[in-house]
């Protein structure tokens, strides 16, 4: 360890926390990620680990049910020669010691974590410097590991936020009553964010803080074209948004953006004649009419491939401090799609770990702050062998944690994409495929496969496919 990083070490720290749950001597304040490793100084991590084992022997974390457990771990002699005291009576000094006591745990716990994540990040930081000195070293596989001791020691210092958890049944009943008291101010039965269209409004209540919501579909369903809209609803009603496009650039998106919203004030402007530069006049004023309306929306777009889990949440935290400044705090996060975004190291090769990872890293996103993650999904292959392809929950491609991880799952099917992929074998069949076709032309089906809180149901949406417009299905 570097002379200026051992400088910086406040021993003060650790000390509080061991000395504040020393006094409790009660296993339920034992904090369930902390481990002897987060400790710095040695003989800390001797004192943990011994509450630790006392915890698990006695159901306590008495000082004299620990001191017991440490004499027996190994010689203390050598501890009272650098401390110039024995370890007893150094366990009474912590304990005697504390300020803030069992309440301050919730400050003092993080604050020691903080010492342990720059400490642990200094490390690595040293390890780098030395092993790129090495002419033979591969920069690839620095970059890797490197990546994956800072996802665990940003993973960490995740799980050591201390959040309220435990809640009276009075106090979450109060929640609920306040949730419903705000529905009603804002009227149409939304106790969370809208997704700009009432007909699901009504259906889920709109977006929830805190839960993760899977959007699948097959290709061409218009997954891409219904989340922006989504977002840009939301963005419309005052909510700060963040969409993450790990496949689409923020060019193409903002074309399908323009075309979207034209299509109220003007009617239909295809999204591939904006891509080829085959517009009117007029229709390219339009276009920058619905620009300067774009302009002003609290909707922020992060193009890149690749992410990992720890690469999102640094670019939300980044949109979140944006979105805060302009006075439109984040509500809703778009992530675009979840089978792209790259796995960490520790389940490399095996697929079904790699998609539970990830799945549970986009709930714990929207747990940790209090957003609606909207995660689009792509579906299995099986769909297209089924004479009805509506998808169905055993669709959800590679882990069946996303189901179990999402608090609301919602499919898209556009029967008009398969019937303009076939042909009728009779006359007769192909005059019914052609009359049908004209009828869904613009049906899109948005099928609440599974909803925590609500009941499951198929709500009929318009979709203009050539401007990217998902609208009510009043349009119709």
């Amino acid at each position: 360890m570097s002379a200026a990083l051992e400088a910086s070490y406040i021993p003060e720290l650790e000390q509080e926390v061991l000395g504040a749950l020393l006094v409790s001597g009660d296993v339920k304040y034992l904090p369930v990620s902390l481990e002897p490793g987060h400790f710095i100084e040695p003989l800390h991590r001797e004192i943990f680990a011994s509450m630790k084992q006392a915890a698990i022997q006695y159901r306590s974390v008495r000082l004299d049910l620990v001191r017991n457990v440490l004499a027996s771990a190994g010689d203390m002699d050598a501890y009272k020669k650098t401390l110039g005291i024995s370890v007893p009576e150094y366990l009474a000094r912590l304990a005697s010691g504390t300020a803030r006591g069992v309440g301050g745990l919730k400050d003092s716990i993080p604050a020691m974590l903080h010492q342990w994540g720059r400490f642990s990040v200094g490390r690595e930081a040293e390890r780098l410097f030395l092993a790129a000195a090495d002419p033979g070293t591969s920069p690839t596989e620095l970059i890797r590991t490197a990546a994956q001791s800072f996802d665990e020691v940003s993973s960490t210092l995740r799980s050591g936020r201390q959040r309220k958890t435990l809640f009276s049944m009075g106090e979450a009943s109060e929640t609920a009553i306040a949730a419903v008291a705000d529905a009603m101010k804002r009227g149409g039965g939304l106790t969370g964010t809208t997704w700009g269209l009432s007909d699901v409004n009504r259906a889920t209540g709109g977006m929830q803080p805190g839960e993760m919501i899977i959007l699948g579909a097959r290709p061409s369903m218009g997954k891409t074209a219904v989340s922006l809209s989504i977002a840009i609803q939301g963005a419309m009603a005052g909510v700060g948004s963040g969409f993450i496009s790990l496949e689409m650039g923020a060019r193409s998106l903002a074309m399908r953006a323009l075309t979207d919203i034209a299509f109220n004030d003007h009617g239909s402007i295809a999204y591939s004649d904006l891509l080829t530069g085959r517009v009117s006049e007029a229709d390219f004023e339009r276009v920058v009419l619905a620009q300067r309306k774009l302009d002003t929306l609290p909707l922020l777009i992060e193009d890149a491939s690749g992410l990992s889990m720890l690469d999102i949440r640094t670019k939300y935290e980044r949109m979140a401090e944006n979105a805060e400044r302009a006075g439109t705090p984040l509500r809703v996060l778009v992530v675009d799609y979840l089978q792209l975004i790259a796995a960490s190291s520790r389940y490399q090769g095996n697929r079904t770990a790699e998609i539970t990872e990830i799945s549970a890293g986009l709930r714990n996103l929207a747990r940790e702050y209090g957003i609606a993650v909207l995660a689009l999904s792509q579906l299995s292959r099986q769909v297209e062998s089924r004479e009805d392809k509506r998808p169905m929950l055993s669709d959800l491609r590679d882990s069946g944690s996303i189901e179990q991880d999402a608090d609301t799952v919602i499919f898209l099917f556009r029967e008009a994409y398969y019937l303009g992929k076939t042909k009728g074998k009779t006359p007769d069949e192909e005059a019914d495929r052609v009359e049908r076709l004209a009828e869904c032309q613009n049906k899109l089906e948005f099928i609440i496969a599974k909803q925590r809180m609500g009941a499951t149901k198929t709500v009929d949406l318009f979709i203009d496919v050539a401007s990217s417009a998902v609208r009510n299905a009043a349009r119709v």
